[in-house]
């Protein structure tokens, strides 16, 4: 979830692999197929999963290559396009207008304007968290993702940021325009959490001295925490919590305190993984996948010293945004992951076990590929699909 909330004092458990073949475009086996989405006379939509539970879906308003949402305080929203827009949303979805002065983007490939979160004290502060793809001021060919600390001032049709501060810089700035990651949480214990891809580089999710393909963690104000597992060497490495990712697109904390994040593997091989203080999950020597060109890379099961993931994928989803479940609307799905899928097209839902397991159970399509997931303060979901002409859609269950 990318809106902060508190949580009880963390755990650390370590992730037992457990393999997942179900198809993006075809239900698990012995699974009747779901039911396309089916208008209702009020204009709703019904989408049924592949286990036979049936949501209600409301459109709620369209956006242009929507990226990211947070629930804000007073029940309204902030949703981040790529291209650069910050809207405000109302409490009952329409759209309120714009904030301006935000970090000034130049969208490319999958690079833009990223993740939006508050900062834990937003109540008092108006303080957020705002994480976009920066190029490099010598060379345009260069990019990075970076964070700002900024304030918001919000209004009845929009609002500005100002005094926005840079926190942090991905290190170091490569060509190409894809897998920035850049998805942020703060936990339970007033740290920042950042997910930094590998920029499809490969060899750097394992460089210590880089922090491409790493799990981040950082002090509120950007610096780095003492206690971090390898500050003692300094320099990039030492903002590092877990290393050997690929492209996380999707962090969240439970309620227990565990640390969820989820990543695109390569050809195949989608991962969810419980990040563990420390750990290092492998990418790119280790993958349940395989390379684009067909080459092999060795499974998990090959090389023990990696962290194996919870879950995994095999056809791919294309995971991007990440929940999990806390409210009472959906009875059956508290402590639930829930899943974007952008290749998939569909909403996946997995089941959580304390072992630290996953398996997923369930799974809607409704022909949309999805961005972004936030679990509303109703306890509904809120859903938003991907390119030109999205929607928000809320989702509740059907009566």
């Amino acid at each position: 979830m990318s809106h902060v909330k508190l949580f009880a004092a963390a755990a650390a458990a370590s992730a037992i692999a457990f393999a997942l073949a179900a198809c993006a475009s075809e239900p698990p086996a012995g699974v009747a197929p779901e039911a396309p989405e089916a208008p209702e006379a009020d204009g709703g939509l019904r989408i049924t999963g592949t286990d036979g539970t049936v949501l209600r879906a409301t459109e709620l308003a369209t956006f242009e290559n929507p990226w990211a949402m947070t629930f804000l305080p007073d029940g309204r929203a902030l949703v981040t396009e790529k291209g650069g827009a910050i809207w405000l949303v109302n409490a009952d979805g329409r759209k309120a207008g714009t904030l301006t002065g935000g970090p000034d983007v130049d969208a490319r490939g999958q690079g833009g304007l990223g993740d939006i979160i508050l900062h834990p004290d937003f109540s008092t502060t108006g303080q957020v968290y705002i994480s976009y793809v920066e190029r490099d001021a010598d060379n345009n060919q260069l990019s990075g993702a970076a964070v700002v600390l900024a304030q918001v001032t919000l209004t009845a049709t929009g609002g500005t940021v100002s005094e926005q501060s840079v926190i942090w810089r991905q290190f170091d700035k490569v060509t190409g325009d894809g897998h920035f990651g850049h998805r942020l949480a703060v936990s339970p214990d007033r740290h920042l959490f950042i997910t930094s891809g590998e920029r499809q580089k490969f060899t750097p999710a394992q460089d210590m001295g880089s922090t491409l393909g790493k799990i981040v963690r950082l002090n509120l104000d950007g610096s780095v925490p003492e206690d971090n597992p390898f500050a003692s060497q300094g320099g990039p490495g030492a903002e590092i919590w877990t290393l050997g990712h690929r492209n996380p697109l999707g962090i969240a904390f439970a309620a227990d305190g565990k640390l969820w994040v989820h990543e695109m593997g390569p050809a195949h091989g989608d991962e969810l993984n419980l990040i563990v203080r420390g750990q290092n999950y492998g990418y790119p020597e280790v993958s349940n996948g395989s390379h684009y060109d067909g080459g092999d890379i060795p499974d998990h099961p090959t090389r023990p010293e990696f962290a194996a993931p919870a879950a995994y994928w095999v056809p791919a989803i294309s995971p991007a945004g990440l929940d999990i479940y806390e409210g009472g609307l959906f009875t059956d799905w508290t402590g639930n992951a829930l899943i974007g899928g952008l290749s998939a097209q569909a909403l996946v839902r997995v089941t959580i076990n304390a072992d630290g397991t996953a398996a997923e159970a369930e799974r809607f399509q409704w022909g949309k590929r999805v961005r972004e997931i936030e679990e509303g303060p109703d306890g509904a979901l809120y859903v938003l699909e991907d390119k030109g002409g999205a929607r928000l859609l809320r989702l509740t269950p059907a009566r």
